[in-house]
C-alpha cells in the first residue's frame, strides 16, 4: 500500500496529545519495515516546515526553526518526496476547479493519483464537507474515519 500524506497527518506526529499521533507513528513504523510506501509533495514539505516551526515556537521549544528543520530531515528518511511535473500540476488545477478545496490538498490528491497511492488527510475539513462523495471517488481517506490503516 502507498499513501501520500497531507501536512495535517505529518503535524499530528509532533503534537504529544494529538488524537491520531499513535496512528501516524504506526504508519512510520510500517514504512520503516517496508510494509508501506509513504510519499509527500514538495508543497506538503514546505507547509510542514512552516507549521512545525510555529508549533515549536508556541510550545517554547528552544530554536524552533532548527527543530522544525530537524523534523523535515527526519521525515525525508521515512517518506519519499515526489517530483512534481506538468501533468500533476494540471491535474491539481482540475481538482481545484471541481472541488474548490485548498490547492495544496489538490496536489496531494493529484500526486496520489500519479503514483497509484491513497491520499491521506487527518480529517474532513469544513471546506471538504460539500464534496465528501467526490473525495471518496478519488480514494481520499481520513485518519478520523479509520484511526489506523490496516492495508
Amino acid at each position: 500500500m502507498k499513501l501520500v500524506l497531507d501536512t495535517s497527518v505529518l503535524v499530528e506526529y509532533i503534537v504529544r496529545n494529538a488524537p491520531y499521533r499513535r496512528a501516524v507513528q504506526e504508519l512510520f513504523e510500517r514504512a520503516s519495515s517496508g510494509e508501506l510506501g509513504l510519499y509527500i509533495t514538495p508543497i506538503t514539505l514546505s507547509e510542514t516546515l512552516y507549521v512545525t516551526s510555529r508549533i515549536y515556537q508556541a510550545a517554547s521549544i528552544p530554536n524552533p526553526n532548527q527543530e522544525a528543520l530537524n523534523y523535515i530531515i527526519w521525515l525525508t528518511t521515512k517518506t519519499k518526496v515526489l517530483s512534481m511535473n506538468e501533468d500533476i500540476a494540471l491535474r491539481a488545477g482540475e481538482i481545484k476547479k471541481t472541488l474548490h478545496i485548498a490547492l495544496p490538498d489538490c496536489y496531494v490528491i493529484a500526486a496520489a493519483e500519479a503514483v497509484n497511492a491513497v491520499p491521506l488527510f487527518k480529517k474532513l475539513e469544513k471546506e471538504m464537507e460539500p464534496v465528501k462523495d467526490k473525495l471518496a471517488q478519488l480514494k481520499v481517506r481520513f485518519l478520523e474515519e479509520h484511526g489506523t490503516l490496516t492495508g
